[in-house]
């Protein structure tokens, strides 16, 4: 028993020494062929990424670890620099790209590799290579379209000569720091902290470089971007996410804000001249259908759709600061401004969902604010684009949008935008649904000075063409038992007042109380709006129809002021609102002196 037991003994100390050489010797062969290979495998990395880009990239790090045991890598200091002169000579050829990147990261982790495969067969597999918190630089060039060149190799061509195949399952960087760079002056346009990018897949061989269902060789590229903020003097602006994937061709913003600064009459006077104050929060914007391939090879962007919403938008305007001289926002016309885009778009769908939108404006003369309330705009705009061959084909976006006017009433709106004509043409027509008139109070009292005492409308339907000159139409304005105050501006931003005998004559004398009235066919008013420069889309839009309705309530036409009679009008009454004030305080003072 006991020689039984020796013998177990001498066994076991035998095979756990035998066992203690083996992984000696492996060890050992490791760490020599990781310091044989260490050399060559440097030199193929660099001379592989420099020969993958066809020269316009140079890769550099301070050292590469290896781990024959594990498969496992890794660079440290790694640096990705682009060759000015290499890409220099491709914007000569028409054949650059208008972005290149540089790169820099402390370490780049690569994952079971297989070395053996790499050195005998030419084959490299690796399960995943990783960048943690790299600097990245994207820089953009104003270039012009890339010249197809069938003779130009593809990437498999440039490397199959020490390569016969690259399969990497995934390359994930982590918090990347991201600079987008103008290329001319070097100054960051974008920076975005926090930036997460996955690559699915990439496969370079003979096969898949043909492979369509392929983006770049890749089964997928998607990134995500979480906390993006910019701030600059008058706006904070935020993004919660910014997420995208190239194979599902989406692009989600979620939690995007623009918020003023300041206050809306504060922010206002910070400029010389008038400007529109926003204040917008949107839930999310989503982009389906995106040819990322046809944006990046021709600089073109595609969409099937875009959504946008649910959000709120607000808009601000102080009447009392000038206009800009020489200035006309109808150059800002949705249609005008999509031409001005830096590159050719086409979007075959922008869906609206759900937005509310206020517009306010400040009277100075009544000094009080009036806001106009869209809730729950929803609609379709179809054929955004300012392509030149979509446009040949379709030259007309239409826009079909319904919303709660004043929050009570529903209105439809159908607008066809032309794409072509110079002077931003388009054509509006709809209907109003039935509205209690004195909920317009809200908005008539502040920036017309009219108060409507009772009034019921049945309908408003009109039908107008517009352009930057002004707008010409009929509206139908259905309506019975109009009254009207007519106001005169408060005391130091106290309420209006009514003026009695002015109420009176125009409720007797001018005002129609119905349309139609009895016994008579309804009335139709024909609209002809001559547009100031300092009118916007939004302006001229709701004009043409607020005419139309005065004009059907026996108010005729309300004379266009040039900006410069508007600003005459205003300093005017502030100059009468200083005689009033200097007055009242001398009286004042004489009492006190009486009293004394």
């Amino acid at each position: 028993m006991e020689k039984d037991k020796s013998g177990k003994k001498t066994w076991w100390k035998w095979l756990l020494g035998s066992l203690g050489v083996i992984l000696v010797l492996i060890g050992g062969l490791a760490l020599y062929f990781s310091a044989r290979w260490k050399p060559l495998i440097s030199e193929k990395i660099k001379t592989g990424i420099q020969e993958g880009s066809a020269g316009l990239y140079n890769l550099d790090f301070k050292d590469i670890h290896l781990n024959l045991l594990t498969g496992t890598a890794s660079l440290d200091e790694v640096s990705l620099v682009p060759d000015t002169a290499v890409f220099n000579r491709l914007k000569a050829q028409g054949a650059a790209p208008i972005h290149i990147f540089q790169l820099k990261v402390k370490k780049l982790q690569v994952n079971h590799l297989g070395l053996l495969n790499a050195y005998f067969k030419k084959t490299i597999h690796i399960n995943s290579i990783v960048l943690d918190q790299p600097s990245i630089n994207m820089l953009h060039y104003q270039l012009k379209k890339k010249k197809k060149d069938t003779s130009s190799k593809t990437i498999y061509q440039l490397l199959s000569k020490s390569l016969r195949s690259l399969d990497i399952d995934a390359i994930r960087i982590v918090n990347a720091d991201f600079d987008y760079v103008d290329g001319l002056s070097n100054k960051p346009l974008h920076r975005i902290k926090k930036l997460n990018l996955n690559v699915k897949d990439l496969l370079i061989d003979s096969l898949s470089q043909f492979d369509s269902t392929r983006f770049y060789y890749t089964k997928d590229i998607s990134f995500e971007i979480t906390g993006y903020h910019s701030k600059d003097k008058m706006y904070l602006r935020k993004i919660d996410t910014i997420s995208g994937s190239a194979a599902k061709r989406n692009m989600l913003i979620k939690g995007f804000k623009m918020t003023p600064l300041y206050p809306d009459l504060a922010f206002s006077r910070m400029y010389k001249y008038g400007k529109d104050r926003y204040d917008l929060s949107f839930d999310q914007i989503s982009f389906t259908g995106v040819d990322f391939l046809r944006l990046n090879d021709e600089r073109t962007f595609h969409a099937d759709k875009i959504t946008l919403g649910p959000a709120k938008a607000g808009i601000f305007l102080n009447r009392e600061m000038p206009a800009p001289p020489n200035l006309d926002k109808g150059k800002n016309f949705p249609h005008l401004a999509l031409r001005r885009l830096a590159i050719p778009a086409l979007v075959d769908t922008v869906k609206i969902d759900n937005i509310d939108v206020a517009y306010t404006e400040y009277n100075p003369i009544s000094q009080k604010r009036g806001t106009i309330y869209f809730q729950n705009l929803t609609g379709n705009i179809l054929n955004v684009t300012n392509d030149s061959l979509s446009v040949v084909k379709n030259n007309h976006a239409i826009a079909n949008l319904t919303a709660l006017v004043m929050k009570k009433s529903k209105i439809n709106i159908k607008i066809d935008f032309s794409l072509t004509d110079s002077k931003g043409a388009f054509h509006y027509s709809g209907t109003v649904a039935p509205m209690h008139l004195p909920d317009l109070n809200v908005v008539s009292k502040p920036l017309g000075l009219i108060e409507i005492e009772s009034g019921d409308m049945q309908k408003v339907d009109f039908d107008i063409q517009a352009n930057m000159a002004g707008s010409k139409g009929k509206v139908h304005f259905y309506y019975t038992n109009l009254k009207l105050k007519l106001l005169k501006e408060g005391e130091d931003g106290a309420a209006p007042e009514k003026r009695g005998l002015l109420s009176f004559l125009a409720n007797k004398l001018l005002i129609i109380d119905s349309n139609p009235t009895k016994g008579e066919a309804p009335r139709t008013a024909n609209v002809t709006f001559e547009r100031s420069p300092a009118a916007s889309f939004f302006n001229l839009l709701w004009k043409g129809v607020f005419i139309g309705m005065r004009e059907s309530a026996g108010l005729g036409i309300v004379p266009v002021k040039t900006p410069e009679k508007a600003m005459e009008a205003i300093k005017d009454k502030k100059e009468e609102r200083k005689e009033k004030r200097a007055a009242r305080q001398q009286k004042r003072a004489e009492r006190k002196k009486n009293k004394a």
